[in-house]
This record gives C-alpha cells, structure tokens and sequence, in this order.
C-alpha cells in the first residue's frame, strides 16, 4: 500500500472515531431527553431516602402513591449533590417505577457535559488529524529528490 493511501486509511480513522465520539455525545442527550418523557407521560411523585450513594449509581427507597415501596435496581437518574440519608423528592413514571429522578432536575443537565465531551473530542481529532498530515508530509519531503 502506497504513502497516499496509508495517508488516506489513518485520516478516514481519525474521522470515524470522530464521528463515534459525537454519536456518544448525541446519545449523552438523546437518552436523558427520551427518560425524561417517559417519566413525563405518566409521572408519579413520592419521598425518597437515598440509601447509598456509589462511584457508578446512587440508590434509593420510596414508596408510591398506591404504598408499595421501590428501590430501582439501575438508581436514580441525576443524582448529583446528594448523600447517604438524606430524602427527597423524586418523579416516577408509574407505569415503570424503576424509571426515578430527582423532582425538578432534568435532561439540560447532560448538555453541559456533553459539551466537553464534544470539545475534548474535537480537539483531539483536530490534533490527530494535523498529525497525520504532518507525519506524511515530513516522510514525502524526505523521500522528494
């Protein structure tokens, strides 16, 4: 395989893990938008007592309105700022009470990090990209007679 060509693989690599990344950053929003709704379309409201607080879920016990209690096994969306003991408020969709979060938080909380995801992202591929063609460039110039 010729220089052009290898020239050519290693940028259209850049460019798809690119696109990979914004495709992450989509979904960083995309999927707390989509939760959101499906609590709004039926929500529930109830106390809840944060049980533990994880690197990777916080969880928590609430009873609904018909007293039957739940504890989400996959936790509590947006659950930042809170700590082991303390109660709050959360929204549920009653038609699945594994689907909670914290009342009055939600999905615009995602577009702040996913912002720097798309930034972070986008300057590494900038870099990678200028590297390539660098690095390519360097070896013609060596090889030109």
């Amino acid at each position: 395989m010729s220089g052009i060509n290898w020239r050519r693989r290693l940028l259209q690599l850049v460019l798809a893990f690119y696109a990979c990344a914004m495709l992450g950053v989509a979904a960083m929003v995309a999927g707390p938008a989509i939760n959101d709704a499906r609590i709004m379309s039926s929500p529930g409201r109830g106390m809840a007592t944060v049980t533990e607080v994880g690197p990777l879920r916080t969880s928590i016990e609430f009873q609904d309105e018909q007293g039957r209690y739940h504890s989400p096994r996959s936790g509590l969306l947006y659950p930042s700022g809170l700590g082991e003991g303390q109660r709050v408020w959360v929204t549920f969709a009653t038609f699945d009470p594994e689907l909670v979060k914290v009342e009055g938080r939600g999905w615009t909380l995602s577009i702040i990090p996913a912002v720097s995801v798309a930034a972070a992202s986008t300057l590494v591929a900038t870099a990678a990209y200028a590297g390539v063609n660098a690095a390519f460039r360097r070896r013609e110039a060596r090889v030109a007679p």
